[in-house]
């Protein structure tokens, strides 16, 4: 029979005199050194390559929960969220996304429900897609009023403010758009069907912003973080 002597040291003192302490949320052994008062893993992982990034913001993409990352990556939640916050800080201008307007271009408006942290924190989502590239070209997160929907026309690009647009009968689109390029009709017209099925869309591949969910933000900043974050993502994804 062969056996194997294994020893460990402190990689930050040197010393021999480690006890075992617990496990880290791998499962990874954790040890305590008397000398220096380390405590952790003896070989920390230290940062991860531009693939594992590139795989987690996909998943984030593709309806993964935070926890969920964290389960099949084996990338604590923490890690997970400094990323969300330096991608959503990090992002281009959204109108760098957007393809060149038309003079035919037509404005689908809309706005959605969801939530922080709990169901009375209501945030409604003010969205105006272009009909004819299916790209968001403007959205305003906060509350129903016309204070909401003034904040959305100002993000209109100049480009896109001419377009004639459409939206239900919320009363707060007649008082602050156009009333000479704003009509107002119900859903059963079809001229709201394309932001409709987007929000559908959204629902799907965010699990924060589904109806009944168990994955929600617990804050505005991760909040809009993701959804810019899935805004950018879906424009550059479309065909002109």
């Amino acid at each position: 029979m062969i056996q194997t002597i294994v020893t460990y040291e402190c990689p930050d003192c040197g010393s021999l005199d480690l006890v075992k302490n617990g496990h880290d949320y791998k499962g990874s052994q954790k040890y305590h050194c008397k000398t220096c008062h380390r405590y952790g893993t003896l070989q920390a992982q230290r940062g991860y390559d531009q693939r594992t990034r590139r795989q987690v913001k996909r998943a984030l993409l593709e309806r993964l929960s935070l926890r969920g990352i964290e389960r099949i990556f084996g990338i604590s939640r923490p890690t997970v969220a400094d990323w969300l916050a330096a991608w959503g800080q990090h992002l281009p201008p959204l109108a760098d996304t957007l393809s060149e307007a038309r003079w035919d271009d037509v404005l689908e408006l809309d706005e959605v429900w969801s939530f922080v942290l709990k169901k009375t924190n209501k945030r409604w989502i003010w969205v105006a897609l272009c009909r004819r590239t299916r790209q968001i070209v403007a959205y305003f997160i906060g509350d129903r009023s016309e204070t909401s929907c003034l904040h959305l026309w100002r993000r209109i690009p100049s480009a896109y403010v001419r377009c004639y647009a459409f939206s239900d009968f919320w009363e707060a689109y007649q008082h602050i758009f156009d009333p000479g390029r704003h009509r107002a009709v119900g859903k059963d017209s079809g001229q709201t069907s394309h932001v409709e099925r987007w929000f559908n869309t959204l629902r799907q591949r965010l699990a924060r912003f589904a109806r009944k969910t168990l994955s929600f933000s617990k804050s505005d900043c991760f909040h809009e973080w993701a959804f810019r974050l899935f805004v950018h993502h879906y424009n550059s994804t479309c065909i002109s």
